[in-house]
């Protein structure tokens, strides 16, 4: 709208006020009202005399000021735009025809999103400071890399840093030119134990024996993590904004150990050996055994992550996708970042609206021509129609034939089901989440008009079709939406969670980060589904969910502070982190849990969601080195045999010299506290590192003191209550005691948590607490 206009807009506007006594008290607003132009009359000869005479049908004490049509639309969606009062479109929803009234929202520029969630910004705070990490080098160990994205050119880059010295290993690779440059600097494969498993050699018509990734996994894991600055990039309209990693100016280095039937430990420690000895700064690993973690000594990510630290890598992991169950999160060990999953403050929108005018909330990516349904279709249920879970074969066509068709989730491909609906004759989907899969939803790339929503909406619409003679349903896709509702962050419902199964005494997950429906590079040598015999499509950028989002975010956090900060351990790097973490979404609520809409605890989102900016200045760090490490290990009673394997040596650990009576006693940023009937007071010992700008001067020494957030049933107390520095890099200790209050109703509770926090009136260093009692003490209680 040119200003012309605006300001004739303005002047109606001012009219029709003083012409109506009730617009004083009635806000007028513009709203977007999508209809069902299937049930337009055949008394109104075209669209814009319908949703006139809509108008007009509201009550009689709305008419006035009367509504006014400002666009209509027929292309993009169906319907109208009108000026109206909140109550006027209130009452338009309950009009059978009217799908959904929308309020107008402004929109902005934007990039693909999750840098500007997480407050990074190109003028002020870690990205300048750190350079954007241009000498780190970060090691994406994962499916390969699709070299030929934009993402993975950056003109602007200067030599690689001299200390990393890698080969690129594409076929049609040299050392001075493409694929490889300054940005990708590396590329390598490991393949002998995958074709020791299968026993014959790769199958290159369907997987290159090369670093080219053809699965998709690894390109858009090191895009999130390091991608160049791509502008007008979307997947098939989606999410288009520009494009650019977390650590935007790193090298990437791929090494390519996982295959289309999995990562194999021979293949992971050579791909973590190799980016260790060509002088990585950062090895990103979204990968991870599936049920139960391994014992540390037989899981070769701790191992090979043992081996990177000692050599000062930091070593960030995923915390797996088999959420929302307890104790289902992987690479648990404490020298590594393990690192959950939460959503954004972007989603896209696919809501059904069913025949009998009631509307349920779901999401979807599907971009095909007839992406807004034009009328209402006949719904029938997948379990009426041969299988409940839409599975290949079962669906009988003649059931399902020009319908949508609601199918129940499983544990099978969720996007495979579409193409089951329509290799049937099903005209749409709408995928339902059944009670064990609860609320949470991620958005597809869809084969067929299709939508998800969750156990709720799904029970509802079952019933609906359960109920009606002649159930119908429309899905109404409504493209990319970025605003406060649903508050973000909330953690995955897929996000792998604690306590850590392994040693409960370290708490588990660390942190989470974005990894709901992130936008990054894609492989053209698959599709974004990875279903290549029903999909056809090939994309640039690609949409995703899982903590293999999650943790390049975090990678490429910790290459920013590498950057700033080359002599800190990597254990300092990690504390940085986790102590900055936040716990409350963007409406100021705690964060909550996607799976059950309640309160997150600590066992889900570890120390909380990070805060890149804050984790540049964290005051105060938990410092911890190798022999730390191998104390833990003693403490948790591994043989010599066992150490061996992370020090290659087990004669040269002496565990009765070392001082770790508990594992929980290790200098770790988060407290995991187990009372049992023979312990119910536990006391830890921590020491904290002054890493603060100022020690004693003019202006004073710095002085930090605790608060503290009990959990319920439990007295915490810390001593001394107070910290005072004289110098930057000084280490001082302290001890926590927790004691179970037995005569406390709450602490008859399994679980509770709490958290406590030093500060010196700038910073908030930050520790959250979670208390188990066993179960045997719980019942005598």
């Amino acid at each position: 709208m040119d200003k012309h206009s605006s300001y004739l807009l303005l002047f109606f506007l001012i009219l029709s006020q003083a012409a109506s006594p009730t617009a004083v008290t009635d806000h007028r607003s513009a709203y977007i009202i999508h209809v069902s132009p299937s049930l337009q009359p055949s008394t109104s000869p075209t669209p814009f005399h319908w949703y006139s005479s809509t108008l007009r049908s509201l009550p009689r004490h709305l008419r006035h000021p009367i509504g006014r049509i400002i666009y209509t639309y027929d292309r993009v969606i169906v319907g109208f735009a009108a000026i109206l009062t909140g109550p006027q479109a209130a009452a338009l929803r309950l009009i059978p025809h009217i799908l959904a009234v929308v309020p107008d929202s402004p929109s902005f520029p934007h990039i693909t999103h999750t840098p500007s969630f997480l407050h990074l910004s190109p003028s002020s705070g870690l990205w300048p400071q750190s350079s954007f990490a241009s000498s780190i080098v970060i090691a994406v160990l994962d499916t390969g890399i699709y070299p030929y994205s934009r993402s993975f050119i950056d003109p602007d880059l200067s030599a690689p840093p001299t200390t990393f010295h890698t080969s690129c290993e594409f076929q049609n690779s040299s050392a001075s030119g493409r694929p490889c440059s300054n940005k990708l600097v590396g590329a390598k494969f490991y393949y002998k134990g995958y074709e020791a498993y299968l026993g014959h050699p790769i199958d290159e018509t369907r997987e290159s024996k090369s670093p080219l990734d053809t699965e998709g996994h690894g390109t858009h894991t090191a895009s999130t993590v390091a991608g160049a600055v791509v502008s007008g990039a979307s997947f098939l309209g989606y999410a288009e904004g520009e494009a650019r990693g977390i650590a935007t100016k790193a090298r990437i280095a791929a090494y390519k150990i996982c295959w289309a039937e999995g990562c194999f430990a021979t293949d992971v420690l050579a791909g973590m050996d190799a980016a260790v000895s060509d002088g990585a700064n950062v090895i990103s690993l979204s990968a991870g055994s599936n049920g139960k973690p391994p014992d540390y000594f037989s899981d070769p990510f701790s191992i090979g992550a043992f081996g990177a630290t000692r050599h000062g890598v930091i070593v960030s992991c995923s915390a797996g996708n088999s959420g929302p169950g307890d104790y289902t999160v992987v690479n648990t060990s404490p020298w590594i970042m393990t690192v959950g999953a939460s959503t954004v403050d972007r989603d896209f929108p696919a809501d059904v609206v069913l025949g009998d005018g009631s509307l349920y909330k779901g999401v979807s990516l599907y971009a095909g021509a007839d992406n807004i349904t034009t009328a209402d279709l006949p719904l029938v249920y997948g379990g009426d129609a041969g299988s409940a879970q839409c599975v290949s074969g079962l669906l009988n066509s003649s059931v399902v034939a020009d319908k949508i068709v609601l199918c129940d989730r499983d544990d099978n491909v969720l996007v495979e089901k579409g193409g089951v609906v329509k290799l049937a004759g099903g005209a749409g989907m709408i995928l339902a989440n059944t009670k064990e899969y609860g609320e949470g939803v991620i958005a597809l790339p869809h084969l067929i008009p299709a939508t998800m929503v969750g156990a709720s909406a799904g029970n509802k619409i079952r019933a609906y079709i359960s109920s009606a003679s002649s159930p119908t349903a429309t899905i109404v896709f409504r493209g990319t939406f970025i605003g406060d509702d649903p508050p973000a962050p909330k953690v995955a419902f897929f996000s792998s969670r604690g306590p850590n199964y392994r040693t409960p005494e370290i708490l588990k997950p660390d942190v989470i980060a974005p990894g709901v429906n992130i936008l990054a590079a894609w492989t053209r040598a698959a599709s974004p589904t990875n279903l290549d015999d029903i999909d056809s499509r090939r994309v640039d950028f690609n949409i995703i969910s899982g903590t293999s989002m999650a943790c390049p975010h975090v990678s490429g956090i910790a290459a920013l502070l590498r950057e700033v900060y080359p002599d800190w351990s990597t254990a300092a790097i990690k504390s940085a982190i986790m102590t900055t973490a936040y716990n409350l979404d963007n409406s100021g609520e705690d964060i909550k849990d996607q799976a059950t809409g309640k309160k997150s605890t600590p066992f889900i989102h570890g120390a909380g969601h990070v805060d890149p900016n804050k984790a540049l200045d964290p005051g105060l760090v938990y410092d911890a080195g190798i022999d730390d490490y191998l104390a833990f290990l003693c403490s948790i009673n591994y043989s010599k045999a066992q150490i061996s394997l992370f020090t290659r040596d087990g004669s040269s650990v002496d565990c009765s010299s070392k001082t770790l009576a508990n594992p929980g006693d290790l200098n770790y940023p988060s407290f995991s506290v187990v009372f049992s009937n023979l312990r119910d007071v536990v006391t830890y010992k921590r020491t904290v590192k002054n890493v603060g700008d100022l020690g004693c001067g003019d202006l004073g020494c710095r002085v930090y003191n605790v608060q503290i957030s009990s959990p319920p049933g439990v007295d915490v107390k810390v001593t001394p209550s107070k910290l005072v520095f004289d110098s930057v890099n000084q280490s001082l200790s302290y001890e926590i005691t927790f004691a179970s209050i037995k005569s406390t109703e709450a602490a008859t509770t399994s679980r509770q948590f709490g958290w406590i926090s030093w500060s010196d009136g700038v910073h908030k260093v930050r520790s959250p607490i979670a208390v188990i009692w066993q179960h045997s003490q719980v019942s005598s209680m």
